[in-house]
Parts: structure tokens; sequence; C-alpha cells
């Protein structure tokens, strides 16, 4: 499928926020589509791959995030679930699906009961290789300025992880295994 992700992008944001947006999808689609090469994902694949990493995180147009430019009323929490229905909207059913699955490793039911999160209650984890791919890429790069190309050590990345508790180091780990090292 033929999508124009900076021109989608662009009837979502501008100015600063744009550009950041742009920033990260580009680091977070590097890292995603030099995993699916290693893995030898068929074109067609690599081509979602940086098409929906571009994309994942399209929600965060309608959350508060000052920080970032975001004057939205949801919590950014929620950009998943925002991005789903967004790309839905858009014609993009598969897109839409690594938007709400994304965050961390996915979020589990028990995760959003346990956290009082303010989303529905469902399971929002990663399903296929792809939305893995996407979901594990996006763990090493922030939306911070200045820092949207500095990909986070894999130190980082666990403490981040192990600070919200579960199992969640243990499926970087098996994600790690499986996508290959990436010191």
């Amino acid at each position: 499928m033929d999508i124009d992700v900076y021109e989608m992008l662009g009837r979502y944001f501008s100015g600063e926020p744009l550009e950041l947006m742009i920033a990260h999808g580009r680091s977070v689609a590097g890292l995603a589509v030099e995993i699916g090469r290693v893995l030898d994902l068929a074109d067609d694949e690599l081509v979602f791959l940086d098409q929906a990493a571009m994309l994942h995180d399209i929600g965060v147009c309608r959350v508060h995030a000052p920080g970032i430019g975001m004057c939205g009323e949801a919590p950014y929490i929620a950009h998943g679930i925002l991005g789903r229905s967004i790309l839905e909207e858009e014609g993009l059913p598969r897109h839409a699906l690594v938007c709400e699955r994304h965050i961390g490793v996915g979020l589990t039911r028990d995760d959003i009961v346990a956290q009082n999160l303010p989303l529905p209650l469902r399971d929002m984890t990663p399903q296929a290789l792809c939305e893995e791919i996407i979901c594990f890429s996006d763990l090493f790069f922030s939306k911070t300025p200045g820092k949207l190309s500095d990909r986070k050590s894999l130190e980082r990345v666990r403490a981040k992880l192990d600070s919200l508790g579960g199992n969640k180091v243990l499926i970087f780990e098996a994600w790690l295994l499986r996508f290959g090292a990436l010191g």
C-alpha cells in the first residue's frame, strides 16, 4: 500500500511537533527496518515496518504533552488508542494496531487494572511480528528534543522496563535474542 506518511503526519502535526514526530519516527523506523532485514522479511513487510513505525505515535496529536508542544486533552498514555482510532479512520487497520500495541512492551488487561490506567480494558500487547519489532525499536528512542536520534543503551531500556514491574524485562530479553544483539 502506497502511503505518504509525511503528508499524513502533516495533517495532524505542524511546526516543531511535526519535526519531532518525523525525527522520532525515522529513528524507530530505521531500527525496525534494520531488524526486518536481519530477519530476512519480504520487501512488502519492510515497507510496512517503515510506514507503521513512522505513524506509530500519530495519536500524540490529541494528548496533553506541553513539553513536546501538544495541547490536547487526553492523557499521554492514551496516545496508542487515539492513534488506532486515527489510522482506522484513515483506512489503515493494520497500522492502527501497531499504534495501540506499542506502549512499553505492550499493555495487558492486568497492567491496565493494576495501574488504574484510563484505557479500555483489553489486551494491548503486540500480536504480530511487525508489531513486536516496532514496539521493541521504539524502546530505544525518546521524543525528547535534542535526543531524538540518540539510541538508549540496553541497560537504560532494561531499567525503564524493570520500573514497570511484572515480566516486562523478560519480554524485552526474549525480543533481544530473537531480533539480534544491538550492543
